[in-house]
């Protein structure tokens, strides 16, 4: 650990750290007071964590005592706004508290590629809040990355060959036993609703003769950050692509369900399919500014959704992992 013994901009009950040597993601913030109020702290200080968040992509709080999931939803409130609801789902997640959710509930040994959360619909949260309620039993880090860096790493010909193809397309079927249903991910049964939310949301729908529903969106890859001006490289379109599932569970769902119905899958935004070498491409600028941190009882991590990516390495139980997100950010906001 090192320590800044430089004043902080969050007063002097905390101390400000480096969580990992050499890298500004994610900043450490830890108590010095003994049994100093966190949610207090966090009302005094909202605005220059901000500041923090906006500068380094992460904010990591460790060593507050009384964390809980109802404590945390508190914090998420005062920190960053009212905690939303998960809507338009692409992850099983239930309710812990309130609008308190798990972080996912796939299988433990599954790896979750790098991700800004809900970056493919046309509302999606500005802040997303981890809390450490159980310390994993081993690994289960939640990776990050600064889509910043991201985007500086990808070639300028890569970026302008999405800008020139509008953007990317992400494709989503339901109903071929895959994935999420229809009426989890979009919280109804009635399809007259799932085609309202989707014409609100510009995205088209096509229901197949057995009731199975599929999906499409066009959406940019790269946005400037409403509060810093900066370009991010902010999307889903790696997370979603059928190659980053690797060869053998690509090539089986392939041959499954053929590739007109495959749960999920990214094209460029005209509809074209994304080559391989340029997938590579992308997938190694996640890798090459990927960090983690070992999770610690009671930590929580206060996320820029759209500044840093996060994923979820593979773990032993017990993990408890709770997630909030706030501040919703609209496309129109961002002009996309």
């Amino acid at each position: 650990m090192t320590t800044n013994t430089a004043p902080s901009v969050l007063g002097d009950a905390v101390r400000e750290w480096a969580v990992l040597p050499g890298g500004p993601l994610p900043l450490g913030v830890e108590p010095v007071t003994p049994g100093l109020d966190l949610l207090d702290w966090a009302s005094r200080y909202r605005e220059p964590l901000r500041e923090r968040i906006d500068e380094h992509g992460a904010v990591l709080l460790r060593g507050f005592s009384g964390v809980t999931a109802e404590s945390f939803e508190a914090l998420v409130r005062e920190a960053c706004g009212a905690p939303l609801e998960y809507v338009e789902r692409s992850s099983p997640r239930h309710a812990v508290h309130k609008n308190v959710y798990t972080s996912t509930d796939h299988p433990a040994r599954e790896r979750i590629h790098l991700h800004n959360e809900q970056s493919y619909n046309l509302l999606w949260p500005l802040r997303i809040c981890f809390c450490c309620l159980i310390a994993p039993g081993g690994e289960g880090a939640t990776p990050l990355a600064d889509c910043r860096k991201v985007y500086d790493r990808i070639p300028a010909d890569i970026r302008q060959r999405f800008a020139d193809r509008g953007g990317y397309l992400y494709v989503r079927n339901f109903g071929h036993g895959a994935g999420l249903g229809w009426q989890e991910a979009f919280r109804t049964s009635d399809p007259a609703e799932v085609e309202r939310y989707c014409a609100e949301n510009d995205i088209e729908v096509t229901w197949g003769p057995d009731g199975q529903l599929r999906t499409a969106q066009r959406r940019p890859e790269a946005l400037r950050h409403p509060r810093t001006g900066e370009w991010t490289w902010f999307n889903h379109l790696t997370f979603f692509h059928l190659s980053t599932l690797g060869p053998d569970l690509a090539d089986a769902l392939l041959e499954a369900l053929g590739p007109d119905a495959l749960p999920n899958h990214t094209y460029y935004g005209d509809g074209g399919e994304i080559e391989p070498e340029v997938m590579e491409v992308l997938r190694a600028a996640y890798a090459a500014e990927l960090v983690e941190f070992p999770w610690q009882r009671g930590d929580i991590l206060l996320v820029d959704n759209m500044l840093t990516a996060h994923g979820r390495a593979p773990f032993q139980p017990p993990r408890q992992i709770v997630v909030g997100m706030a501040e919703p950010v609209s496309a129109r906001q961002v002009g996309a």
